[in-house]
């Protein structure tokens, strides 16, 4: 499905590069193919190279409409103006003032702007705005959000969510790590706007809990991150499912050949936007590399500057080497947490909120959070492993000075590293401050703030976990599943009892003594009781869950299952353990029951 070569003169030869005010061309460059231009090449007279390792950005055949210095200017809905106002968004920055008024009229739109330059409500105020007044179909969004991180995807929807709840659309996010079955379900139940991974999308797809054949409006977020991280097969596929004719908008911090694929197959004369070169040069963002002298040192400053007075991100390459930094951290007194994909979802997603609301002050992280994380505030970042790729860089360092606040980017570099950073520094577009530092210099307190940790060792609380529900009904025992008869189950008899499965004394045991166990107690401790009430205890303390006793797990004899001697597992009464008679009604007592109580 290609549709850009009907549209466009020359097959697929561009010009220009984006302009502030949207147009985005100028006169007859030819495309670069992704390649850096050659040191001896020079630009012909009036033409404007593409940033060295970019594709020259594609001409708008069709004049886009003038940028707009308010969000009163731009036909969108009382609801979500006052959203706006509400969220305390007062002014358009210039992404957002210069494709609104293009992507409100349905234009394909092609948008490069830093970190941090307002880009997820430069298209998501238009993608809600055009989908506003609909109602999506079960398993059929009617507008996809692509992003290649969790932590973007959770971002995007927290930013989008006040302004979707305002004009009544249903948001959900589709993401790994998390419940596949909650996010069909979400899904099932019907949701106009969908953010997602590409990974897990395809998989519920291919599954049949959702279809694309409705999407009206995609959005590409960081799209160059996508194709590095291996998805761009996926993203094809998915935009091919999508409507042939909707509307598209690719948005990303840099725009790479990768990217030029993207756009050649399936955006249509676009209205082009960058708001800052590649490079990202900001001018409220310092840039220094210091010069430390081995490892030895390295590690003390790290420590030093990880307990300055405020918060900072650390990037490091590896996840062994996050979590050993962690420890030492730990250990100095600094209040630090990890974050890598080796996490779960729910632990990273705990780590950001502790760090945002100041309860871990140090955050270390591999590049997982080199997009999409956004902390307001941040003034410091680290990279205590200097990034191999000037993207790397130019991402992690787009967690501080964002939206107009100012920020450091540090970058520790040991002798043996010195040339290769001087390139990424020289293709990122970037001169660096430089300095030789030791742990104790003047300087690294002056650029970092740097101070000696309290050498007490700090201990970062896990919150405590609500606990499931429990049905209160008495059907199926078999552990979490029908009630588990009074708190397990309090008295002297038997539990886990279905018909059929045991006369009166009962299954998988022998003798009086205990199923999986022997003497003492299996997973028990003390003398009190676990998930039990009364008189015994199943799985226990004191005395023996699955043990020995007079009454026996899964036993013959008069006892209990999983209990101790005459007390209860998970049921009342004085009989058998997976009785006859079914689920509480049992031979000579009760599984669940009362009989003998």
């Amino acid at each position: 499905m290609t549709r850009m070569t009907s549209k466009r003169p020359g097959a697929g030869s561009g010009a220009g590069t984006g302009s502030r005010s949207g147009s985005g061309s100028s006169s007859g460059a030819r495309r670069s193919s992704g390649r850096p231009a050659a040191k001896s090449a020079k630009p012909a007279k009036g033409r404007t190279m593409a940033p060295q390792g970019e594709f020259t950005l594609p001409e708008t055949l069709t004049p886009a409409l003038p940028a707009v210095e308010a969000f009163a200017d731009l036909d969108m809905s009382a609801a979500l103006l006052k959203t706006l106002d509400a969220q305390g968004v007062t002014e358009p920055f210039p992404i957002q003032g210069a494709t609104l008024p293009n992507s409100l009229a349905g234009r394909d739109i092609l948008g490069r702007g830093r970190t941090g330059s307002g880009k997820t409500l430069a298209f998501g105020l238009a993608l809600l705005a055009r989908t506003a007044g609909r109602r999506a179909e079960p398993r059929a969004p009617l507008a996809m959000v692509l992003v290649p991180t969790r932590e973007l995807a959770q971002q995007v929807t927290d930013a989008l969510t006040p302004y979707a709840t305002a004009v009544n659309l249903r948001l959900t996010t589709v993401v790994g790590g998390l419940s596949i079955t909650k996010q069909a379900n979400a899904l099932r139940r019907g949701a106009e706007v969908m953010v997602a991974t590409p990974g897990r999308l395809k998989d519920l797809i291919e599954r049949g809990d959702c279809s694309l054949e409705n999407v009206g409006i995609t959005v590409l977020d960081e799209a160059d991150q996508m194709a590095d991280m291996g998805f761009m097969p996926q993203v094809v596929a998915l935009l091919k499912q999508v409507e042939p004719d909707g509307q598209r908008m690719l948005f990303s911090a840099t725009l790479d050949a990768n990217i030029d694929r993207l756009v050649r197959m399936f955006l249509t004369d676009p209205v082009v936007h960058s708001v800052d070169p590649s490079a990202g040069a900001v001018t409220t963002m310092e840039h220094h590399v210091l010069y430390v002298m081995d490892e030895t040192d390295k590690k003390a400053v790290t420590t030093r500057i990880a307990a300055r007075d405020g918060r900072v991100i650390m990037f490091l390459d590896t996840k062994r080497s996050v979590d050993r930094l962690v420890k030492r951290l730990l250990a100095s007194g600094v209040r630090a947490a990890g974050l890598h994909g080796g996490r779960s979802q729910p632990q990273r997603n705990r780590t950001l909120d502790q760090f945002k609301n100041g309860q871990v002050t140090a955050l270390v992280a591999t590049n997982v959070a080199a997009r999409g994380i956004h902390v307001d505030d941040l003034d410091l970042v680290v990279n205590v492993d200097p990034p191999t790729d000037h993207k790397d860089y130019l991402h992690r360092g787009g967690r501080t000075a964002r939206a107009g606040e100012s920020g450091s980017v540090v970058t520790l570099v040991l002798p043996d590293e010195k040339r290769e950073m001087t390139k990424l520094m020289s293709f990122a577009g970037i001169r660096p401050r430089t300095a030789e530092i030791k742990s104790s210099s003047e300087e690294l307190v002056r650029v970092t703030g740097a101070r000696e940790p309290s050498g007490v060792p700090v201990v970062i609380e896990v919150p405590a976990q609500p606990e499931p529900k429990r049905a209160s009904s008495g059907g199926r025992s078999r552990g979490a599943r029908g009630g588990r008869a009074q708190g397990p189950a309090q008295g002297g008899a038997a539990s886990r009892s279905q018909g059929g499965r045991g006369q009166g004394a009962a299954a998988r045991t022998q003798g009086g003594g205990a199923a999986r166990t022997q003497g003492g107690a299996a997973r028990t401790q003390g003398s009190g009781a676990a998930r039990t009430q009364g008189g015994g205890a199943a799985r226990t303390q004191g005395g023996a869950a699955r043990t020995q006793g007079s009454g026996a797990a899964r036993t013959q004899g008069g006892g209990a299952a999983r209990t101790q001697g005459g007390g209860a597992g998970r049921a009342q009464g004085s009989s058998a353990s997976r009785s006859a008679g079914g689920r509480g009604r049992g031979q000579g007592g009760a599984g669940r029951g009362r009989a003998g109580a």
